[in-house]
């Protein structure tokens, strides 16, 4: 004999047009969605400079950025529209991979926010308030533990963009296809985002227009979604999904997935287990599958620009973070019982104090955030700097302004490479420096003695590169002078022996200072500083 609340009627049939209405609703949405990243990209490649340096200026600093990502994404309670928009900057290259990590681990933590604000609508009845905030907060804590392990390891290894750069070579390299083929996004919107281009010349105003529809596509996917879920009563929910451990794991990633939100699966979880329906100990495999689950958005950004290998890497973040949060405190029972215990305690804090769960709202997605990103507001240096590259075989000169971004008291950051004054840089260098290495967009410098020499590659092909001299020092036209300048000699095995590159790299500052390339005994090209000043 089942009880009242194991009772349940059949669910309930949908006549064929509202079934079509539904489909139709669900593609019109994919149609938006899609329609507002294509825009976007574009929208974003026709910046002007100071956008483009506003933008690199708020991500170059890791700490800053991980904090706008989870701002921005506590404020409009979407981590799909953060994460879309952040691929969008990383496929028109206005941002780098590795700027656009900590974005997206702030964005895994600002999503968490919903389900947050959900468990206090049970304020009223006190014990379900205590589950419902452990359930709604147990996201939070799995989430922040992970960025806690996973920030120092990126910001001092590089563990994710590595990882991510190395997994797109390795696995989602094409190499019949003809990069320079392809259209920077997907072409069956070109003829409109073209239109749209020509009628509304802004980059600005358009980044902000495709923004609002992605968003709009975004939210009114999610409603539709939502009051499908809702159709079923919470006990039937409860016996589909929550079975078993990886049974109530896969479903979290497939409806994740499906719906593209994380913040509709676990926001359901909330009110099923304050009314004890299920133990949030049964619904935590539900909630790390939505979290993996959620990533799917970002790969259909990315696969929107197939040509962008730093597009794809950056959703392959997306999942690799919250793989390897599943990973580290799931499998081990003491770990595991961290996030769970954490979640728990706070419920039982609420008992108390009911107010507890709006002041942890308050001060861990908005206060924290605020004063941080104030307090690093001037924690970025500039660096402004003029080139002059000369070709003696032919004599023609080029003026190059670079812009050298990098934290306070850091060796890293970026290069904004301009050929014109007014538009947005050409190119986006990224420079990574810790101890006697340097990095410049993948091509390493060693700081060592006179003759050391190590094998790299770059786009023309393997070298050997050696450092033949240490200057004491080497002026600037119009600046200063540069303390302890490596000359680093570089030589291609399948060129000739006769074709040799030098580079003069400061040891104090990540800058190319000159630049030669030597055919026997004729320099035919060089680039030199020609002026340097800071911000």
């Amino acid at each position: 004999m089942e009880t009242p609340r194991q009772q349940q009627s059949p669910a309930p049939h949908l006549p064929l047009s509202a079934r079509l209405k539904t489909t139709l609703y669900i593609l019109g949405t994919l149609v938006l969605f899609v329609f507002s990243i294509d825009l976007l990209v574009s929208a974003l490649q026709n910046l002007g400079k100071p956008a483009a340096e506003t933008i690199i200026m708020a991500t170059s600093n890791p700490f800053t950025a991980l904090f706008i990502g989870l701002l921005i994404t506590a404020m409009i309670q979407s981590s799909s529209t953060t994460t879309t928009l952040v691929v969008a900057f990383v496929a028109s290259g206005s941002i780098t991979l590795e700027s656009a990590i900590p974005i997206i681990m702030g964005a895994n933590i600002g999503t968490t926010i919903t389900s947050t604000i959900v468990s206090l609508g049970f304020i009223n009845k006190k014990k379900e308030f205590r589950r419902a905030v452990a359930a709604g907060t147990y996201h939070d804590f799995f989430n922040i533990l992970t960025v806690i392990i996973l920030f120092p390891l990126e910001y001092y290894f590089r563990f994710l963009s590595d990882t991510s750069e190395y997994i797109t070579q390795r696995f989602f390299s094409f190499p019949w296809i003809n990069a320079e083929s392809l259209p920077s996004g997907w072409s069956g919107f070109t003829p409109a985002v073209d239109f749209l281009i020509r009628l509304i010349p802004s980059g600005f105003v358009l980044a902000v227009l495709s923004f609002g529809l992605l968003f709009v596509s975004i939210v009114l996917f999610r409603q539709l979604i939502s009051r499908l879920l809702m159709a079923s009563s919470p006990e039937r929910f409860s016996r589909f999904f929550f079975r078993n451990t990886w049974k109530s794991f896969f479903w979290g990633l497939l409806t994740t997935a499906a719906i593209r939100s994380s913040t509709i699966t676990t926001s359901v979880v909330v009110p099923i287990v304050a009314q004890k329906i299920i133990t949030l100990r049964k619904a935590a495999p539900f909630i790390l599958g939505a979290n993996i689950g959620t990533t799917v958005t970002a790969f259909i950004a990315a696969t929107l620009n197939v040509n962008s290998s730093s597009a794809i890497s950056i959703a392959l973040v997306h999942f690799l973070i919250n793989f390897f949060g599943v990973l580290v405190f799931y499998p081990v029972p003491f770990l595991r019982q961290i996030p769970l215990g954490l979640a728990n305690r706070l419920g039982r804090l609420t008992l108390r104090y009911r107010l507890v769960g709006f002041v942890y709202i308050l001060t861990v997605f908005f206060f924290i955030p605020f004063s941080l990103i104030y307090l690093n507001k001037d924690s970025v240096e500039t660096i402004r700097m003029n080139f002059r590259y000369t070709n003696h075989e032919t004599t023609d000169q080029a003026a190059i302004a670079v812009t050298l971004k990098q934290p306070s008291g850091n060796k890293s950051g970026e290069w904004l490479m301009y050929r014109s004054a007014e538009n947005a840089p050409e190119e986006i260098i990224v420079v990574y420096r810790r101890n006697n290495m340097l990095m410049i967009n993948k091509e390493m410098f060693l700081f060592n003695k006179t003759g050391y020499c190590w094998d790299g590659e770059n786009a023309q092909g393997k070298y050997k590169c050696c450092v033949e001299t240490i200057l004491p020092s080497l002026s600037v036209s119009q600046g200063p002078a540069f303390d302890s300048v490596y000359v680093f000699r570089r030589e291609y095995y399948q060129a000739p022996d006769s074709v040799i590159q030098r580079l003069y790299i400061s040891r104090d500052y990540p800058v190319i200072l000159k630049y030669t390339n030597q055919t026997g005994n004729r320099v035919t090209v060089t680039e030199e500083v020609t002026g340097i000043s800071r911000d």
